[in-house]
């Protein structure tokens, strides 16, 4: 295990997966998300949390050490990390120090504190090394890098099933015009933006011949017909409750509500108004409802109200208004579905082509 910061090699550095001769580093997955323009919201976001730490300096706070001590077990407690052993050798081996651990809480504690900081006006290829640094930190940490990683793995297998099929034409021209405008670049501005990159044209033409041939697996899977089979089989789960809750701070004071809801008529509004209550109208899928209670909504009618329900400290008193099958016109339900036929698709697709050397998480 490295004793020393300079002994840590940089997870930019380092193969993520392999596909058939292709091995992608770190690196690749992170130019590959700048192609695809979502690296810039992550940087944006750097430089907040930078901004935040800064002012914190300016007024000489300091920050709260339990707090971040508590961040720090619960990151622990995620990733299964029991010892401290353990943690640095977790850390270790995605080029991260126990600094760079600290590091990435104090800045969010402050972060968290402050969402009125203007953030310096930094460009990325413009930025020092050490800023660009704390930038991968961030991407590791808050599991970023996994996703950007399994995107790409997505897009670079779909590649690898297409064989020798090459994009059409009009497609790669369709990417190119998207690839420009999200990185508000003119065509002659292109070749500086590579140097900058450090790739060079070559690397472009696959970047968008592998986004076009994505793009085009999409449209094949997300059909209106796939997305109606998908739903069916998701009827339960998707259902959609309109439902109205009371927090309450005891049993007795959630049985005299009850009481007030069935007994009085008076309307769930006015019990929570006149006991000065929380009151909430929310809308939520049936797989968003805790398991425990996914029967009892099932089995009451538009109207009733179930018995007091144990949340935390207190109590909850739900009345559902309304239940609606789930449709396609639904966007939530839409992109649920979506997200289902995609998982099962490159699930499979990955696991034929995707070698993965190093898991992030």
């Amino acid at each position: 295990m490295p004793d020393t910061d300079s002994e840590i090699v940089l997870i930019d550095r380092k193969v993520v997966f392999v596909c058939e001769d292709h091995s992608i580093t770190g690196q690749d997955v992170i130019d590959a998300a700048h192609f695809r323009g979502e690296l810039e919201p992550e940087w944006k976001n750097l430089l907040r949390l930078l901004a935040a730490e800064r002012r914190a300096d300016e007024q000489n706070l300091e920050f709260d050490d339990d707090a971040i001590d508590a961040a720090a077990e619960q990151f622990r407690y995620q990733h299964d990390l029991i010892t401290a052993e353990e943690t640095e050798q977790w850390l270790a081996g995605r080029g991260l120090s126990l600094g760079d651990f600290s590091g990435f809480f104090v800045r969010h504690y402050w972060g968290d504190k402050w969402d009125d900081v203007a953030p310096d006006e930094l460009d990325y290829f413009s930025a020092p090394n050490e800023t660009r640094k704390l930038l991968l930190d961030e991407l590791i940490l808050s599991g970023e890098l996994d996703r950007m990683a399994e995107r790409f793995s997505r897009r670079i297998s779909s590649r690898c099933a297409a064989g020798k099929t090459s994009p059409e034409v009009v497609a790669i021209e369709e990417e190119q015009a998207r690839f420009l405008e999200r990185q508000r670049l003119t065509a002659e501005e292109v070749p500086g933006w590579l140097g900058r990159l450090g790739r060079d044209e070559e690397w472009l033409r696959e970047a968008l011949a592998m986004e076009a041939i994505y793009q085009r697996s999409l449209g094949s899977l997300l059909s209106r017909q796939a997305r109606e089979r998908q739903i069916a089989a998701l009827r339960l789960p998707l259902t959609r409750f309109e439902v109205e809750t009371i927090e309450l701070d005891s049993l007795d004071a959630a049985r005299e509500a009850l009481l007030c809801a069935r007994e009085d008529g008076m309307s769930m509004e006015e019990v929570a108004a006149e006991g000065r209550y929380p009151y909430r109208r929310p809308e939520v899928l049936l797989e968003e409802v805790p398991e425990d209670l996914q029967q009892k909504f099932l089995s009451v009618l538009p109207g009733e109200i179930l018995d007091p329900i144990a949340r935390g400290d207190g109590f909850h008193l739900c009345r559902i208004v309304g239940k609606e099958e789930p449709n396609l016109d639904d966007p939530v339900v839409k992109e649920r579905a979506d997200q289902c036929i995609l998982e099962r698709h490159f699930s499979d697709l990955t696991t034929r082509y995707i070698k993965w050397r190093l898991l992030l998480a």
